[in-house]
């Protein structure tokens, strides 16, 4: 579904991504794993378009997007669900998920998908009329996700759902992300807490200072003793039932 070929980012002399290249098959989902400052965040905003990309391709589909604007990319089935959450404060939860969907005309598809969102985070259901500046961390993180979904996409871009949240929280949310893979939507997800990223996932790549330098299926990379050594040292018992 998605190739990622030669990726370099730099901002100003620096280079952020440096040649990455790895495949993400339709309907799995993929972990990039890496400590702060390894690039996760840059190539997810590279892949959706926020950010320009100084050398290499990324195609969707077979298609090169590398050269067309964000909301190109969301019409072909992209969409992000940023680290930070980003919501509306003044919005209400409805209203968030009506902006994830204002490429779309097709209003009774738009309620089906509402609804589908709120079975995914039931929650959101019952704050439906709060604002988002009234949310918890958790139900922004999760109003956040659903408003990704509200584009239908063929590729959900996920940065860091877990930061911040408690565990049970976190667990609430790897529940509805295993539940989202499963009902056929392929995802990206970038996660500092690598454990939980690659129990989560079905391959994972493995990011250090811009470069990629480990890709596999994620119980080879969950079993690796560098990996373990370098990722998996914490988050053992907030993913125990994940």
């Amino acid at each position: 579904m998605l190739e990622v070929d030669r990726l370099s980012v730099s901002y100003g002399a620096v280079l952020a991504l440096d040649q990455v290249s790895f495949s993400v098959d339709a309907g799995t989902v993929c972990a990039v794993i890496g400590a702060n400052g390894a690039g996760k965040s840059t190539l997810m905003k590279a892949i959706i378009g926020l950010v320009p990309v100084r050398g290499g391709e990324i195609r969707l589909q077979g298609t090169a997007v590398q050269a067309l604007g964000t909301e190109k990319r969301v019409a072909m089935g992209l969409a992000l669900s940023p680290e930070g959450r980003r919501l509306f404060p003044e919005l209400s939860v409805r209203e968030n998920l009506m902006m994830g969907a204002y490429l779309r005309h097709d209003r009774a598809a738009i309620q089906a998908d509402i609804a589908r969102v709120y079975g995914y985070f039931p929650r959101l259901k019952e704050r439906e009329c709060s604002q988002g500046r009234h949310l918890s961390g958790g139900e922004q993180q999760m109003a956040a996700i659903g408003r990704a979904l509200m584009s239908r996409p063929r590729l959900l871009l996920l940065d860091e759902p877990s930061l911040g949240l408690a565990p049970a929280v976190t667990l609430e949310m790897a529940r509805a992300i295993r539940q989202i893979s499963q009902d056929g939507t392929t995802i990206i997800l970038v996660e500092q807490n690598a454990r939980l990223a690659l129990k989560l996932s079905h391959h994972a790549v493995v990011l250090e200072t811009g470069r990629l330098v480990l890709a596999g299926d994620s119980v080879s990379i969950l079993n690796n003793p560098q990996v373990a050594a370098a990722y998996l040292g914490h988050g053992a018992e907030t993913t125990h039932h994940a």
